[in-house]
């Protein structure tokens, strides 16, 4: 279901730019044979053109990170679905996560394969040994994320086969914060890029604008190039960020543009694309162009804040070492972003186009690692710092005790338990005399007779009431390891 839609947007979508089209090269079956290789072109399949002017067939390796995620975001939908359809609320069975993703993946590999057939007979028919294994990678990744999402996203532990001390180390939370600071620092570094090319088309908006009119003079065609600017954005993206890292982008066999200057041939068969059209002029850097330094360095403060813990026991070490892990996956996802984002455009001097991927993730890392662990060392230090004497006797040590010990006086009754009793004998109100009881005792001992007693008269003495007419203050009960603190003189 995900592939066939998939499909048919792209192909309703080559059909109608083909119908729009005052010059059609082919036949709506050439038509679909194209989307079909777009479809291949959007999972990171290499296509290959062979109607060139030199008669030599040319890959097309560059896929546009926008058109991925149509498939992906249908594959993971069709397995989200599928995993919510059997949930047991009506009596039904639940499926288990390995049958949704098997039957997913599978349905989607056989589409797929039966696409690359199908392309090869279009105009840019797909590369096979590419589609192999670019079509299962993609099905396989989006599918596990779409059944992970729809079981509420579980993060228990790794299976028994995994080695004990690999679970023992993935269960330490320096692992989940070195994953959240890397990430952080990738969306740094991409949200960097954004700006220079926003930048950069401004600056050169009527070179852009001359391009973008020059390439065709029907609305058709300006819309065909208008959709290609936009599925490369994401492209230019990460190209920004590999240009503000240092290493820059190739573009082609003997043009490379870094912020140091653009080295290359000044007759460089470059398209003619609105995009390119933003390029900085060759020759030496400029301070304009130096000044994308601040990027990386964003990037590397972004690491370091994430990276550090609100715990006070941990130690500035281990501060450090996630500080370095979190540099170490902000370098593998940009050279995992920059080995997208490029790719050949053809053969000979576009061979090589875009960023190289080794080369921006070892800055990236580089960046990342210098900033970072300085300052989550120095931010880690700042929030354990001890409380500073600010001459307040209000928060003295001591001086909590007293205080409860004051509002415990106060209540007449404890607020709180104590831990051990006061031994201090509580004074007994007077009472007024009370003719004692003669008790029986077991041996009685033979003691003088006292002298008759005068008789009580008949009427009986009132007894006072125990409770006071006036508020007396409950007696003071001595307080042992506690001092007491002047009362403050009023601000």
């Amino acid at each position: 279901m995900a592939a066939g839609l998939g499909l048919g947007f792209l192909a309703v979508l080559v059909i109608v730019l083909w119908i729009s089209s005052p010059y059609p090269d082919s036949g709506p079956g050439g038509a679909l044979h194209l989307a079909a290789g777009l479809w291949l072109l959007a999972h990171g399949t290499d296509l290959v053109r062979y109607e060139t002017l030199s008669g030599v067939p040319a890959p097309v390796g560059m896929t546009p990170l926008l058109l991925v995620a149509l498939p992906v975001l249908l594959m993971r939908r069709a397995a989200r679905l599928g995993s919510a359809c059997g949930d047991g609320s009506d009596g039904d069975e639940v499926l288990p996560a390995s049958a949704v993703f098997s039957a997913v993946t599978c349905g989607y590999l056989a589409v797929g394969s039966l696409a690359t057939v199908y392309a090869a007979g279009g105009p840019m028919p797909a590369d096979s040994l590419s589609a192999a294994w670019h079509v299962p990678l993609v099905a396989v990744l989006a599918a596990a994320g779409g059944v992970w999402v729809a079981k509420g996203r579980p993060l228990g532990p790794l299976p028994e086969w995994v080695p004990k001390g690999v679970r023992r180390a993935v269960a330490r939370p320096r692992y989940a914060l070195a994953l959240r600071s890397g990430a952080a620092g990738a969306l740094v570094l991409l949200g960097g890029g954004v700006l220079l090319v926003g930048a950069s088309l401004a600056w050169h908006g009527a070179e852009v604008q001359g391009t973008f009119l020059a390439l065709t003079g029907v609305w058709s065609g300006r819309f065909a190039v208008l959709l290609l600017a936009l599925a490369l954005i994401p492209n230019a993206m990460v190209w920004g960020a590999a240009y503000a890292l240092g290493p820059g982008f190739a573009l082609g066999a003997g043009a490379t543009v870094t912020p140091l200057g653009f080295e290359g041939s000044a007759a460089l068969p470059l398209p003619r694309f609105p995009l390119l059209s933003a390029l900085p002029p060759q020759g030496p850097g400029s301070p304009v162009t130096w000044a994308v330094g601040v990027i990386p360095v964003a990037a590397g403060l972004a690491v370091g804040w994430f990276a550090v813990r609100r715990a006070r026991e941990v130690s500035y070490g281990e501060t450090a070492l996630t500080a370095g892990l979190g540099s170490m996956v902000c370098g593998l996802l940009t050279a995992g972003l920059a080995g997208a984002a490029s790719g050949p455009l053809g053969s000979r001097e576009l061979a090589r186009f875009g960023p190289v991927w080794w080369q921006a993730g070892g800055a990236a890392a580089a960046w990342t690692l210098a900033v970072a662990v300085p300052l989550a060392v120095a931010v880690h230090a700042w929030r354990n710092r001890p409380a500073a004497g600010t001459g307040d006797e209000w928060h003295a040590p001591g001086t909590r005790e007293l205080r409860w010990e004051t509002l415990r006086r106060a209540a007449g009754a404890p607020l709180v338990p104590d831990r051990a009793p006061v031994a201090a004998p509580a004074p007994v109100p007077p009472v007024p005399p009370v003719r004692p009881q003669p008790q029986p005792q077991p041996n009685p001992v033979p003691v003088p007779e006292p002298d008759p007693e005068p008789e009580p008269d008949p009427v009986p003495t009132p007894i006072p009431d125990p409770v006071p007419a006036t508020p007396v203050a409950p007696p003071v009960l001595p307080v042992s390891g506690a001092r007491v603190l002047s009362r403050r003189p009023p601000l």
